[in-house]
């Protein structure tokens, strides 16, 4: 019954957050695209309601509390309370320990950790009063430990710490808090990190597929659909979990 639901997807302009937002329309849901850019939301939302279910542009900056607070809001006033939320919103800012900067390491926690904790802290009031809510944090492989990305493996594996308390936290209001992990996805921010280290895309992929059980790289569409599944009303039992998606075992 995901019908007449509202679901805010985080940094859902592009990637992994636009292809949840236009799946979770297919499922029935009107769809808060937040973005830190409102006019980049609009090609999402136009998808969205090309699925045939109601869709909101939102801009802000998740690091931001005020304009959190504001974005959310505006969600529920102008499509109805916000039971599901995917906070996916993420950067990189790639470096080797002795080459990060201050800046580097706090933009990265800013966006995954403060962020997803002012998003749900945001949202979480609406989920209580409905006794009914699901949350969706997307962590990485790289919370495992990846070379380059100390602040980034460091922030994705916060995001397990948040999500399991989340899910202890607020249980009893019949919420459920989980988490997924992606492997190696084919997007723009896997593309950026083969400029940054000098690889063509195709020899990028290649290479990174050759080490995947399941031959290939994973797309979008594959993150989009378990978070389907999380959010669904038949998963109320599956709550605090870590789940890896990356065509393999991982942890």
């Amino acid at each position: 019954m995901s019908q007449g639901r509202v679901a805010i997807v985080t940094g859902a302009a592009r990637g992994i957050g636009a292809a949840t937002a236009q799946r979770l329309a297919a499922d029935g849901f009107a769809v808060a695209v937040l973005d830190l850019d409102e006019a980049s939301a609009k090609a999402t939302v136009d998808a969205v309601e090309a699925a045939g279910s109601r869709g909101l542009a939102v801009g802000a900056d998740v690091s931001d509390a005020e304009q959190v607070t504001a974005a959310v809001e505006r969600i529920a006033a102008e499509l109805g309370a916000p039971t599901v939320l995917v906070n996916n919103a993420g950067v990189t800012r790639d470096n080797l320990l002795f080459k990060m900067t201050d800046s580097d390491w706090d933009t990265v926690m800013n966006v995954h950790l403060r962020g997803s904790f002012l998003m749900t802290r945001a949202v979480q009031k609406y989920m209580v009063e409905a006794k009914y809510g699901r949350i969706v944090n997307l962590s990485s492989t790289s919370a495992l430990g990846n070379r380059g990305q100390l602040n980034y493996s460091t922030a994705k594996a916060g995001l397990q710490g948040f999500t399991k308390t989340l899910a202890i936290e607020l249980g009893k209001f019949g919420v459920t808090a989980n988490c997924i992990a992606p492997g190696f996805i084919a997007s723009d921010m896997t593309r950026a990190t083969a400029e940054r280290i000098g690889e063509d895309w195709d020899t990028y992929v290649a290479a990174r597929a050759a080490a995947i059980p399941v031959a290939r790289a994973g797309e979008p569409a594959d993150i989009a659909h378990t978070v389907s599944f999380l959010v669904s009303e038949g998963a109320g039992f599956v709550s605090g979990q870590v789940i890896y998606v990356a065509g393999g075992p991982k942890a």
